[in-house]
């Protein structure tokens, strides 16, 4: 039998792309990929997120938040008889915890078409044991470890880590994340901003670049007791917005316009947001099941004691980008998520949410328990661009 994998570094290239084949078996293929083609776009753009029982939806664009990854976004993919059965992206990035900087992966897709959902599905119908615990070790190693080190080995000494967003619900990703090695370290939650009518307000205004390195500093000190904090799309499209007293940034924000199509929402919040608010005269311009448009709201700065600032520039950037609603996620057992989730001034939508948490699982490589533990101290950063 062969071994597995039995072509571990067969680089191939065509005439659209880049990749390399980890496993070939009886028309199992699992591969490495620099870029998304059009079939894992396709698939990713089906795909329907949220657990049975909750939520779900699927999100728009993705094609164009990968492209904005740029190289630092490579995708496994998993082929069975030469179809598509499944996806992972993977980003590297660096980050910060309690103050060290750490090179770092975080899980941003994953994609499995329900058809192989199983793994009778998958593999090869005559697979021995051997290959079947070959083949899942490969896998899970894939998610745990940097890809360098994907064969298992930590010789190189380098200190990593990888981390993913899971959602509390979802008992199958929760199984998986776990079989991979990966621990639980904390939890957050979604807050959202409404307006029906929006205003903006003179203090608010577009940071121009030439602060940007100024901006930088402020959010690095803001977030120095946060873990898992990156700096990697602070500015994303220039739309970064800050409130000024006089010459002095307060507070700003950075947003991302975003949509998504509702698949089914259960319950009585989703009664109220699928049958109801649509058909409201004021409350259908916060939500639209067809397209549920809102801004992201990340980067969040605030200087200590102007707290309640933060909904006059959060209502402004809407007025100013012509959106009603936003949303951000933050640690459940931050000052920052106290500080929103309580505000009275966030809108309605903010008073009805009745969000479940989102955990973060984190995967450690080379890192000392005292380092570890800082993980599970620190309130996590939840980059906002990684939910757009």
């Amino acid at each position: 039998m062969p071994q597995c994998p039995c072509n571990p570094h067969g680089i191939i290239t065509d005439l659209f792309m880049t990749y390399e084949k980890l496993i070939e078996y009886k028309g199992l293929e699992l591969k490495k990929a620099d870029e998304a083609d059009d079939d894992m776009l396709a698939l990713l753009n089906e795909t329907v997120i949220g657990a049975e029982g909750g939520m779900q939806y699927s999100m728009q664009n993705i094609g164009a938040k990968i492209k904005a990854y740029g190289s630092d976004i490579y995708f496994f993919t998993l082929y069975r008889k030469n179809s598509l059965a499944g996806v992972i992206g993977m980003c590297r990035r660096f980050t910060t915890t309690a103050g060290t900087t750490y090179s770092s992966t975080h899980l941003r897709y994953l994609s499995v078409k329900a058809a192989f959902q199983a793994e009778s599905t998958i593999l090869p119908k005559d697979a021995g044991t051997h290959f079947k615990e070959s083949f899942k070790h490969k896998l899970f190693s894939l998610f745990s470890k940097p890809y360098y080190l994907s064969d298992g080995s930590e010789e190189s000494g380098e200190k990593h880590v990888m981390y993913a967003y899971v959602e509390s619900k979802n008992e199958r990703s929760k199984n998986l994340i776990n079989q991979a090695g990966y621990d639980y370290v904390r939890s957050f939650l979604t807050v959202a901003f409404s307006r029906f009518t929006p205003k903006k307000d003179p203090r608010v205004s577009r940071l121009s670049p030439a602060e940007y390195p100024l901006m930088n500093e402020k959010l690095k000190e803001f977030y120095s007791g946060y873990s898992f904090y990156t700096d990697e799309f602070n500015f994303f499209n220039d739309k970064y917005y800050v409130l000024r007293e006089g010459d002095e940034i307060v507070a700003g924000v950075s947003v991302i316009p975003t949509s998504y199509k509702v698949v089914s929402m259960p319950g009585v919040w989703g009664w109220l947001l699928m049958k109801v608010m649509p058909k409201t005269p004021y409350m259908k311009r916060l939500f639209r099941p067809g397209e549920f448009r809102y801004l992201v709201l990340s980067a969040i700065y605030c200087c200590k004691g102007k707290e309640s600032l933060l909904p006059d520039l959060f209502g402004s950037v809407c007025a100013e980008e012509n959106f009603n609603t936003a949303l951000t996620w933050l640690d459940d057992h931050s000052e920052l998520y106290d500080t929103l989730r309580t505000n009275r001034r966030m809108g309605t939508l903010n008073r009805i949410l009745n969000a479940k948490p989102g955990l973060v699982y984190a995967s450690f490589t080379n890192l000392s328990a005292d380092e570890k533990d800082r993980f599970y101290e620190s309130p996590a950063y939840i980059s906002g661009f990684d939910f757009s």
